[in-house]
């Protein structure tokens, strides 16, 4: 499987992350741990988490993705062999929320519990927190650094001033910087990462790993014009994407694929891959059959030809 270098002073990963969201969520303990398995016999190794998934979904509290992974690890003993991605930040209980160096240490000591590991490869605030002056964040997430519990740290759903300001005040202090932006971008949602966050993870050498990379399984195909789009909580999320524009980016998929002997999905990834910044686009897999297809995808290299036609048929969403 081909590898790449998250950002100028992150890990070595393979160019597709596989997203831990749907472990205990629509992926059932066990499902999950096969997974596990053959993602990582395939070379699939960077897996991404969060410390809130799947606090959504009714009985849950939390920490549902972390603990199966944290079952795997375990089982397997095969920490070593795989790079651990997790956030923290996010509602997880009264007093538990946000990016303040009171709560940081209490957060990364509860997803190590749950992971059962020692140390986190890379720890991702999960969204900015405007209620915490930055300087306490980094200084915060420092600490985990030096003390050896978090190797790298990165950004998600960060704006392009903050991701620089954040960056800035690191080297200014000395202090651990983000390596890595976690952003939301694929083909029917360019606008926000092209125009606002691309000239900074550029300048400042930033990794980038893109959530939602198939949005939400729209690039996938399988939501066709004729047909209803399933009453399922993952599939709500395609209604905005099923239009004139959208399935013209879908028409873009299907052709791209024919001509390289693909599927929809794995050209979506490739297209992403290809990307100025992007280092390894996030996708999660429900199916044996979709875990084949992100793995595939690792390897798919479009033409140059292939590339401008899928990035012309999603002009609209660039702008």
């Amino acid at each position: 499987m081909r590898k790449t270098k998250l950002g100028q002073h992150g890990p070595e990963v393979p160019v597709i992350c596989l997203g831990g969201n749907v472990y205990g969520w629509t992926l059932p303990e066990a499902e999950s741990l096969h997974q596990l398995d053959r993602a990582l016999d395939a070379g699939l190794n960077f897996i991404d988490t969060a410390d809130m998934y799947s606090r959504w979904v009714p009985g849950h509290q939390g920490g549902e993705s972390e603990a199966i992974i944290g079952k795997w690890l375990k089982k397997t003993g095969r920490r070593k062999d795989v790079i651990i991605a997790t956030k923290l930040g996010l509602e997880m209980g009264p007093g538990k929320s946000g990016l303040g160096a009171k709560y940081i240490p209490q957060a990364v000591e509860d997803s190590l519990r749950r992971l059962q590991t020692d140390y986190i490869d890379l720890y991702q605030a999960h969204t900015d927190d405007p209620n915490t002056p930055l300087e306490e964040t980094l200084g915060a997430l420092d600490k985990l650094v030096k003390a050896g519990k978090v190797r790298f740290i990165g950004a998600s759903n960060y704006s392009g001033a903050r991701l620089a300001e954040a960056i800035e005040i690191s080297r200014k202090n000395g202090l651990a910087e983000y390596v890595s932006l976690q952003p939301h971008y694929n083909l029917v949602e360019r606008k926000a990462f092209e125009t606002d966050l691309l000239p900074v993870v550029q300048r400042y050498q930033v990794g980038v790993i893109p959530y939602f990379s198939l949005a939400a399984g729209f690039l996938t195909g399988k939501y066709r014009p004729n047909a209803e789009t399933p009453n399922t909580a993952r599939a709500s999320g395609v209604e905005k994407y099923r239009t004139r524009e959208g399935y013209a980016v879908i028409d873009a998929l299907d052709e791209v694929a024919a001509r390289h002997q693909s599927t929809p999905a794995r050209v979506a990834l490739a297209w992403l891959q290809a990307q100025p910044g992007v280092t390894a686009p996030i996708a999660s897999a429900t199916s044996d059959k979709q875990l084949e297809d992100l793995i595939a995808a690792a390897s798919l290299q479009l033409d140059q030809a292939s590339l401008n036609r899928l990035t012309q048929a999603s002009a609209p969403f660039a702008v």
